[in-house]
């Protein structure tokens, strides 16, 4: 470790902005499980999703073999209009907390959409445009991936029709204004313009839905018109490969200090972020290069991965995409309408319950106002407002931190900073006024979800 004094904000030139992103998965001992055909149980091949996804896409779905893969020199053109991000020292939060940990923070959020989700948006909405589509479809929870998907059609000339789960779209109108913005048209989710959404409706009546409900909808509407494909924020390889940008840049940043991080924390939802942060340090840990510990940290209201079941199942309610092998909690689960955002989807990335079922990282849940005080200290000290999803890595990190302070400890710890909560101020108000609860659901209340997994040969859990 160098004695030279870090600074608050580590930056990298425009020039040293990565210019290839990279696959995690070529270096995973155990690949990820493969998307099965629902009707059939067997792997998914490229045509048979041509009709939901973009071609380049698809191949970089199903590529568990190579490394790097060039980013175009379009995406890398946009990409500098808010890359590379900033890694930041947290020198106000650790004298705070009176704690002998280093803790550094990779934000995301120094752009309009606010978040990392962009990273991916941009790519996904070239490869539409490099194909001739007229237009994408997609689902989005708190509206960042949304936001973000809107801002990258209106970059590329293309519609944008967004599905937003209906809490969100009922507490969060600024956000689904600034979609509009870009030229998006928003629907809340269920809707009736939908089979599946009605369906939905007719079922559970008064749903304040879920990324499940918007997802099949989504694919629905993509499926149904011409000219159309159907993109994702999180959970699929190719978000993930996208992403990996985030680790990438957080990596080089450090190395230029000499600085090795003992523990890295990301919020897990669907895994985009997470997996992005990661997987440089993931992957150096496949080969046995380093050793990092590595946490996931999920909200107690929607646990994937501390108390779902490894298995296959669908990613959406409807049931009509593929089925994917990850840490779930059944596709009919519908989670609390509670603050966590983008982190209420039943599953998680495919990637990311391989390397945890395999031992590479661990996962941890915290309660919703525990993640809202770790959110007010963040802000107080730091002068940054974070999102809700955010701040569950937020207050991993806090935690960890003060277990330094216990033990005398100096460990270094880098956290994701997935973007800003300027948007999520009725959460913050509900917390303010003591209205807040923690919602943790019962074995009981997970078991219905479990229920509807799909049972078959090979699919025990």
């Amino acid at each position: 470790m160098t004695t030279e004094k870090i600074p608050y904000k580590i930056y990298l030139s425009e020039d040293e902005i990565p210019k290839q992103w990279y696959n995690v998965r070529a270096d995973m001992k155990v690949k990820p499980a493969p998307l099965l055909n629902p009707g059939t149980l067997q792997p998914l091949k490229a045509e048979e999703l041509a009709p939901i996804f973009c071609e380049e896409l698809i191949a970089q779905e199903l590529d568990n073999d190579t490394a790097y893969i060039d980013i175009p020199e379009e995406i890398q053109e946009y990409y500098k209009t808010y890359r590379p991000s900033p890694t930041m020292r947290a020198y106000h939060l650790e004298k705070a907390l009176g704690t002998p940990a280093k803790i550094y923070y990779k934000f995301e959020g120094n752009n309009t959409s606010g978040s990392h989700k962009l990273n991916s948006a941009l790519a996904q909405a070239y490869y539409a445009k490099k194909q001739g589509l007229k237009g994408v479809t997609t689902e989005t929870g708190a509206g960042q991936w949304g936001t973000a998907l809107s801002m990258a059609c209106a970059y590329f000339d293309l519609d944008c029709k967004v599905y937003m789960v209906k809490v969100s779209y009922e507490q969060k109108p600024f956000r689904r204004e600034v979609m509009r913005t870009y030229g998006a048209s928003v629907t809340p989710s269920p809707s009736m313009e939908t089979e599946v959404g009605r369906k939905i409706l007719a079922d559970h009546p008064g749903t304040t839905g879920s990324l499940g409900c918007a997802i099949s909808e989504a694919v629905e509407v993509a499926t149904k018109n011409e000219g159309y494909r159907y993109v994702l924020g999180s959970v699929l390889n190719q978000v993930l490969l996208h992403q990996s940008i985030i680790g990438l840049e957080a990596k080089a940043a450090l190395d230029k200090y000499n600085i090795t991080p003992d523990i890295i924390i990301g919020c897990a939802g669907g895994g985009s972020n997470l997996g992005g942060l990661i997987s440089p340090f993931m992957g150096e840990k496949l080969r046995g290069e380093k050793n990092y510990r590595i946490i996931a940290v999920e909200p107690a209201s929607c646990p994937s991965f501390t108390r779902g079941k490894f298995a296959y199942d669908f990613c959406d309610t409807g049931m009509i995409c593929p089925l994917a092998k990850m840490y779930t909690l059944g596709s009919g689960f519908i989670p609390s309408p509670n603050h966590a955002g983008g982190l209420r989807f039943h599953g998680m990335s495919t990637i990311l319950s391989q390397l945890y079922h395999d031992g590479y990282m661990e996962a941890t849940s915290v309660e919703q106002t525990a993640v809202f005080e770790a959110a007010e200290m963040f802000a107080r000290t730091e002068g940054i407002l974070p999102a809700p999803e955010s701040s569950h890595a937020i207050r991993a990190a806090i935690d960890e931190a003060l277990k330094c302070k216990e033990t005398g400890e100096e460990k270094t710890i880098l956290f994701g900073l997935t973007g800003t909560g300027y948007f999520d101020m009725v959460a913050y108000e509900k917390f303010h006024n003591g209205d807040m609860s923690d919602y943790i659901p019962t074995d009981e209340d997970l078991q219905v979800g479990f229920n509807g997994i799909p049972k078959f040969p090979g699919n025990e859990f």
